[in-house]
């Protein structure tokens, strides 16, 4: 029951004090100046009074101690009217040193009355205490000194104290009413209503005291429980009043009396009327006027009320929000009716309503997702809490279902595996498969791996079990196990459920992939031609397998059909035309058709100058020039190679056939500095060595033999002497790495390397050596591998190499040595999906370092090749969002994260879909904002960073929108649930803080 407490003093009609100087007869005549002195004093002139008292009081000390001891009493009390700072001390010395004084008794009395008058309830109570018997003052005077005493007890709320002094008041004058006034209200302020009735009985037909006690019984009544009559009484003292603060709160004692008998519609009027205490309203009067609305129906209103309710954690916010949550139900507002359920559910006061809010919060959170926890988690809960509640079947339903559309596959495996269910058997193998997804999608394909092996060995539904079959064949097939890869393909379609699940249009594909890695080529040529054969498939991968079918053929010496396959992506003009355009000229000079591989190649270099196989077709045509016998322009031909691709790992192969075009011609001179230029351009590599071996001829013609040794003896990657040593030793590594003896393989070429360190063939075994070493995870002595084989130059092997070493410096988070080789692998690469790899993690390694220019330059490179996978491009328009976004150019970062949304899977399109609404509620669309962080809790709750942070953007949203319980609670659920994330938590607090410190303005309830 609301207690209201209200104090109105009464304007006390106290008199004033009246100098009683009384005078003998015998001094009428003598003492002139005392007179003139109580004159002064009588008329208020203190200070002149007391000192002319003080110089009578000199001059009768010897003759009269009664004049004597009169001057000391008014010396004191002008000292007390002048508020001299030894006031207190003057009377206490008069009382002490004149104990025969007429006035020794009413000195204390005196003073008391004084500060009485003044209103100083303090000083009058000080100098009250210090008189023991004030009887001797005269019956009235004795009232009006305990009724003095007993109001100043209750000014300083020492209630015993003033009711002790105030019954000693007796009744029948002016003191004994108002002192029975004053012990009637402390009787109904400590609710003892029997003995206030009593005492405002006594002085009720008093008019002075008539509006004021009506308005007491009428709050008694309320405190009661007497509502009707509170109503009646409150009524009437409305009409009364005049008092705008007094007639606020008779309105609502009558409103809450008429709510508390279930007159609601008679309640409303005067609860509206209610101005507050000091114009703010508690957290019940909110629920009051809240509930009015709520059983009226007028939904729209009750939310009004019961939203300004925040932080509340009693029973009447526990009410409150469970109807607020009803009432936003009423109005379709689904998130912040799941929103008041849940703060309804975690209160115990009322166990009925406790339970049906969390029965609604467990709905509403399956049905519209939940940022707070995942649905499964919630409606789990609520089975543990209520095993015997009647909607348990259709809770245990919903949980069911909620496993797969909440798509936190992460908690639903875990809550599945901690189940003993053996209804969930067939999702728990639906949620093994899309978690295995997951991580497959993030390239944990080991763990993948693991996941989809279970779901395959559940089968429960043979779909499914398809599904789990195909995946886990292509995780063996990431993971380099192609072997194992090829029989999990099998499996997979031989399974019941494989021709009814999409990936079944491209396992052939697949297949013919894996046995193009493993060097089985007629078998990947069958499963390509089976994969194209089919309609209505992925024009991508149509004409990717053409070309694969095209070099299968090439590499197997079939060279018409393989011409036959680059023909059909030439004519398509799809992606990796380029490579198919030179494929097919190459393959015409081993069909004795040279002139047209001639041709050909013209038409290429001419058409596609910036090609990355523009330097090997410019050497191409040289050869082809060579075999034609056309050798002035086999050597323009490889001039223009050397000149326009000074980088290119044919340049040292153009200048050796230069050198053999030159040394047929009889041209030994020129011959012999074509081969020296590929020595000292290009040392220990396969044409160095072959260009010694030329000079050898050279100078051997030329009977120059002593010059050659000269030559020879300064080359520190040949021994003519030794090189046949050299040769075994290499061979002898090699045919132990042909019979896969790894280990054996692996001591030989590190013997090799040891003996000759620089030996012919030094390069190859570098790169056979990091390989081996590459896959027994031994990365270190991979890497040093690398790093030996790039000190030879450009070769053959330098881009896969690159390629390694950025990949184990990015994984070991080096980011200096990783940007390192990117760059060179970006200026070096032949092949084009090497260069994008380059540019991709380069973008990446940028981005983190915060160089986000450099970052930005890079992600706009990538998105400028053609052939992308989609998850390269998500990529590189989520770095053009994110570096936007970091240097302030929100536009852009506006529509870069509008691209990403539309292609990115898992915790990607969380971000972009956290900056969908980011950006809504920029443009002050709040409500749009919360439906698109609605979505981002149903659709990907796994990611709970971008759900504190979307709810943190929610709680902005519902604060704009005018509902501060919303966004109150939704701020104190965050810095609750969410402490891992100390940004959002720091950030919900100071929203929080700053909302608190508003709605305290008006509300009382809220701690300010």
């Amino acid at each position: 029951m609301r207690k209201n407490i209200r104090l109105a003093y009464l304007a006390l009609a106290l008199g004033a004090v009246t100098a009683n100087a009384q005078q003998t007869q015998r001094y009428t005549n003598e003492f002139t100046e005392f007179k003139h002195a109580v004159n002064l004093y009588n008329e208020e002139q203190y200070l002149a009074a007391q000192l002319l008292f003080q110089k009578v009081k000199t001059s009768q000390q010897a003759l009269n101690t009664e004049i004597e001891a009169d001057c000391a009493y008014y010396i004191a009390n002008c000292a007390i009217r002048l508020n001299q700072s030894n006031a207190e001390q003057k009377i206490d010395d008069f009382v002490s040193k004149y104990p025969t004084s007429a006035k020794q008794h009413q000195a204390y009395l005196d003073v008391t009355d004084y500060y009485f008058n003044k209103g100083d309830y303090r000083k009058a109570l000080h100098y009250a205490t210090k008189i023991k018997k004030p009887s001797y003052v005269g019956a009235l005077n004795e009232d009006k000194f305990n009724f003095q005493k007993g109001y100043s007890f209750f000014y300083v709320k020492n209630v015993k104290e003033a009711k002790r002094a105030l019954r000693q008041v007796r009744p029948g004058n002016e003191w004994g009413d108002q002192a029975a006034y004053y012990l009637g209200y402390m009787a109904y302020d400590s609710n003892n209503v029997e003995d206030a009735e009593k005492l405002f009985e006594m002085v009720g037909d008093k008019s002075k005291y008539q509006d004021r006690i009506g308005y007491y019984r009428a709050d008694m009544n309320f405190k009661s429980g007497n509502f009707e009559k509170a109503i009646s009484e409150g009524l009437a003292q409305i009409e009364k009043t005049e008092e705008e603060s007094e007639k606020s709160e008779l309105q609502k004692m009558v409103g809450e009396s008429f709510f508390n008998v279930g007159q609601f519609e008679k309640a409303l009027p005067y609860l509206v009327e209610y101005k507050g205490k000091e114009g703010k309203w508690s957290n019940t009067d909110y629920y009051q006027l809240g509930y009015t609305y709520y059983k009226q129906k007028d939904y729209e209103k009750a939310i009004e009320q019961f939203n300004k309710i925040i932080s509340g954690n009693d029973p009447v916010a526990q009410n409150a929000y469970y109807h607020l949550g009803e009432s936003y139900l009423h109005t379709h507002k689904k998130t912040q009716a799941l929103n008041a359920f849940k703060n309804a559910s975690e209160m115990s006061f009322n166990k009925d309503i406790q339970e049906d809010a969390f029965l609604n919060y467990a709905k509403l959170s399956y049905e519209i997702g939940n940022a707070f926890e995942s649905a499964p988690s919630v409606l789990n809960s609520f089975m543990l809490k209520y095993p015997n509640s009647p909607h348990k079947e259709e809770i245990e339903g919903l949980l069911i279902d909620s496993y797969i559309t909440s798509k936190n596959y992460k908690d639903a495996l875990n809550i599945l595996e901690n189940s003993h269910s053996k209804g969930n058997a067939e999702v728990y193998q639906k949620v093994l498969l899309y978690r295995g997804l997951e991580l497959f999608s993030n390239s944990d394909y080991t763990q993948a791996l693991e996941l989809f092996s279970r779901a395959s060995s559940e089968d429960q539904d043979f779909k499914v079990t398809a599904k789990a079959l195909y995946w886990k064949a292509e995780s063996m097939f990431a993971l380099d196990k192609f072997n194992q890869a090829i029989d999990a393909y099998d499996d997979f379609k031989n399974s019941q459920g494989a021709s009814s699940v999409e990936e079944f249009k491209n396992v052939d594909y697949n297949i013919g992939y894996t046995y193009f890695k493993i060097k089985e080529y007629q078998s990947a040529i069958s499963f390509f031609n089976s994969f194209v054969s089919q309609s209505s498939i992925d024009a991508t991968r149509k004409y990717d397998a053409y070309l694969r079918i095209g070099d299968c053929n090439f590499v197997l010496g079939k060279y018409w059909p393989a011409m036959d396959a680059y023909n059909v992506v030439i004519d398509a003009n799809q992606q990796d035309i380029e490579y198919a355009k030179f494929q097919k000229a190459i393959s015409y000079g081993f069909v004795d058709r040279t002139q047209k591989k001639v041709d050909d190649l013209l038409a290429f270099v001419k058409d596609h100058p910036l090609s990355t196989l523009a330097d090997k077709a410019q050497y191409e045509l040289g050869v082809g020039y060579d075999v034609l016998n056309q050798k002035e322009k086999a050597l323009q031909a490889y001039d223009k190679l050397i000149l326009d691709f000074p980088s290119s790992i044919f340049k040292s192969r153009a200048m050796l056939r230069q050198g053999l075009i030159y040394y047929s011609q009889g041209k030994a001179d020129i011959a012999l500095s074509k081969f020296k230029q590929v020595v000292s351009s290009a040392p220990n590599t396969p044409e160095a060595v072959e260009a010694v071996q030329n000079a050898r001829l050279v100078y051997v013609d030329k009977g120059q033999v002593d010059q050659y040794a000269a030559w020879v003896k300064g080359l520190d990657f040949i021994s003519v002497s030794e090189s046949e040593l050299d040769s075994d030793t290499f061979e002898s590594a090699e045919r132990q790495f042909i019979q896969n003896n790894k280990q054996e393989a692996i001591k030989g070429y590190e013997s090799y390397l040891k003996n000759y360190p620089n030996g012919q063939k030094a390069l190859q075994a570098h790169y056979y050596l990091a390989q081996m070493y590459l896959e027994q995870k031994n990365e270190d002595k991979a890497v040093a591998h690398y790093e030996n084989l790039l000190k030879f130059g450009k070769s053959e092997y330098s881009e896969l190499a690159l390629v390694r070493t950025s990949e184990i410096y990015l994984k070991r988070k080096d980011q200096a040595k990783s940007i390192e080789k990117l760059l060179q692998l970006d200026k070096e690469a032949v092949q084009e999906q090497n260069k994008i790899f380059a540019l991709s993690n380069l973008m990446k390694v940028y981005y983190n370092q915060k160089e986000y220019s450099k970052a930005l330059a890079n992600a706009e490179k990538v998105l400028q090749k053609g052939a992308l996978d989609a998850r390269v491009s998500s990529d590189a328009k989520l770095i053009i969002a994110r570096t936007a976004f970091a240097t302030a150019n929100e536009d852009k970062a506006r529509t870069a994260y509008q691209d990403v949304l539309k292609q990115a899977k898992g915790e990607v399109a969380a971000e972009a879909m956290y900056y969908d609404a980011y950006f809504k509620n920029k443009d002050a669309k709040y409500e749009a904002s919360n439906e698109v962080v609605q979505k981002l809790a149903k659709d990907y709750s796994s990611y709970k960073y971008y759900g504190a942070k979307g709810l943190l953007l929610m709680a902005k949203n519902f604060y704009a929108l005018n509902d501060s319980y919303q966004a109150t609670y939704i701020l104190e659920s965050v810095v609750k649930n969410f402490g891992d994330y100390a940004d959002v938590k720091a950030e919900a607090l100071q929203e929080l803080n700053l909302i608190k410190q508003e709605e305290a303005k008006h509300n009382s309830s809220i701690a300010n």
